[in-house]
C-alpha cells in the first residue's frame, strides 16, 4: 500500500503542474505579424484576438485583398507562436514521464 500512496502523491503534484501550466498558458499574450510588421494582431492563452494592428498605407480600396492575405498570415503567424509555446509549458509538466510522443 505504501506504492500507492506514493503514486497518489505524485498524482496530486502532476495535477498541480498541469494546473499551474494551464494557467500561464491562458495569460500568454502573442504577436503575429505580416507584411514585414504592417499588420500585427496579438491573440492570449485561449487563442482569442487581443489586439490588432495595420499599417494604415493598407486601407485603401485597392489593397483590399492584399490586407485581407496579410490579416490571415498574420493571425496563423500568431497561433503558431501560440501553441509552441504551449507546447513548451506543457514540456515542462510532462518531463520524465513516460508518455508516447505527441501526448
Amino acid at each position: 500500500m505504501k506504492d500507492l500512496g506514493e503514486l497518489m502523491k505524485q498524482a496530486g503534484a502532476m495535477q498541480a503542474k498541469l494546473k499551474e501550466a494551464q494557467d500561464k498558458i491562458a495569460a500568454m499574450e502573442v504577436e503575429g505579424q505580416s507584411g514585414g510588421g504592417m499588420v500585427k494582431i496579438v491573440l492570449n492563452g485561449k487563442g482569442y484576438c487581443s489586439a490588432v494592428a495595420i499599417e494604415r498605407s493598407l486601407m485603401n480600396a485597392d489593397e483590399g485583398e492584399v490586407l485581407e492575405d496579410l490579416i490571415a498570415a498574420a493571425i496563423n503567424d500568431a497561433k503558431s507562436k501560440l501553441e509552441a509555446e504551449a507546447a513548451e509549458q506543457m514540456k515542462s509538466v510532462t518531463a520524465g514521464l513516460p508518455l508516447p510522443p505527441g501526448m
